[in-house]
């Protein structure tokens, strides 16, 4: 009886593994099964990801995104003090099936790019610029890891956390590179989604949540339908 208790216990042991390591295996972008799979943003099917285009039709311009896309500095005047160029599969179709894209982000002086989280992607950031105040929260108890990182400093926001950045100089702008583990990482801007969302969270809902007066809640979803970050 005891061997076959033992015995139970190792199968259940081995179908959790199983479980487990499947989960991992689809939490990601799914690994391509060619040599590459360029977009076609004009087919009719509908797929997890992006049709494949023609392999006879691709040319060498499906690989390449020029350099004006990212090597210039943007419009930070607006109400945060920053502005994101993204380059994922949407702008850039050689990017379908690879698992990787690419984020210009611009801080204004004391500009803030808003805590955020990235659903489908880790993101490894580099510092071209400036110097920067950083840092993600984890789950539950919400733990904060945060950093002070200058020029040619790299941090890495894990998958799905909440993290943020802001640029400390009071009077020059800063620059930061980040690659980010899906073709399509996606954000969620924590402010814009709780407050902006469209139609309203319920006030009730939410000065239950902050613990706060319903009018301060409806002004802060004032401020919110109308702003683009």
């Amino acid at each position: 009886m005891a061997s076959s208790s033992s015995s139970l216990l190792l199968l259940a042991a081995a179908l959790l593994a199983l479980v487990a390591s499947w989960q991992q295996a689809i939490a990601y972008d799914p690994s391509p099964l060619q040599d590459f799979c360029v977009a076609d943003k004009n087919s009719p099917v509908r797929v997890n990801g992006f049709p494949c285009k023609d392999p006879m039709a691709v040319t060498p311009d499906d690989f390449f995104n020029p350099a004006m896309i990212i090597d210039k500095r943007r419009d930070t005047n607006n109400k945060v003090g920053s502005n994101v160029t993204n380059i994922n599969v949407e702008s850039f179709p050689g990017l379908n099936t690879l698992g990787i894209s690419l984020a210009r982000i611009d801080y204004a002086p004391l500009g803030v790019n808003p805590p955020h989280i990235h659903p489908r992607a880790t993101e490894l950031l580099t510092v071209l610029e400036g110097t920067l105040y950083l840092g993600f929260v984890t789950s539950n108890p919400n733990r904060l890891f945060s950093k002070v990182v200058k020029k040619g400093d790299v941090f890495v926001f894990p998958k799905a956390m909440i993290h943020f950045q802001m640029n400390l100089d009071h009077e020059k702008p800063a620059t930061a590179l980040s690659s980010l583990s899906s073709q399509n990482p996606g954000v969620i801007t924590i402010a814009s989604a709780v407050f902006g969302s469209k139609p309203p969270i319920s006030d009730d809902v939410l000065a239950k949540a902050f613990q706060v007066e319903k009018k301060l809640i409806d002004w802060l979803q004032s401020q919110f339908w109308d702003t683009n970050y």
